[in-house]
């Protein structure tokens, strides 16, 4: 797979992971353009990592990746230290999305991006975490991948749909 600046990095063999088209990161990107130097990237069910690293490679400051798979958080490691410079960081964390979303408690972000399998049963509880711990950063916006057959985006307390896209069945759904 290749991302910004023709930059090749790894995917896992299979359908472990669903990674997000070039269609729908292009247009993310777009829509996100001047918004993503310096600021701070969580990256929920991160997969192969493509997301953080286009983040990385637009100059975010900081990701920091949530991932359940060992072997998707070993190859987000090496595709994130690929095109990652000395001046950013980023963290790759193992484990239940849910369970590790709450240790984050304390920290801000100004882009999240949130892409479960699309059948799960995750949206809804991990919008609500997201708000509780206020991670969104006040002037921060957060970005939900999914297939409007399996889940209807909604406003909930805290956050409120700020615009919609749909590319074939996927959808990209913005909070504020």
């Amino acid at each position: 797979m290749r991302i910004y600046g023709n930059r090749l990095i790894q995917t896992l063999p299979g359908e472990l992971t669903r990674p997000t088209s070039a269609k729908v990161r292009e247009a993310l990107f777009n829509i996100w353009q001047g918004q993503i130097e310096g600021c701070r990237w969580l990256d929920l069910c991160a997969g192969n990592g493509s997301m953080g690293a286009e983040a990385l490679c637009r100059g975010a400051k900081e990701v920091i990746g949530i991932e359940k798979s060992g072997k998707a958080c070993a190859i987000i490691n090496d595709n994130w230290g690929k095109v990652a410079n000395s001046e950013q960081q980023f963290k790759v964390i193992r484990g239940d999305i849910i369970k590790e979303l709450k240790k984050l408690i304390g920290q801000k972000f100004e882009r999240i991006y949130f892409d479960p399998p699309y059948r799960s049963q995750l949206y809804q509880p991990v919008l609500e975490i997201i708000t509780t711990q206020k991670l969104l950063a006040e002037q921060g916006e957060l970005s939900v991948e999914h297939n409007p057959k399996f889940w209807l985006a909604k406003d909930l307390e805290g956050l409120e749909i700020c615009r919609q896209k749909h590319y074939g069945n996927t959808s990209l759904t913005f909070y504020k």
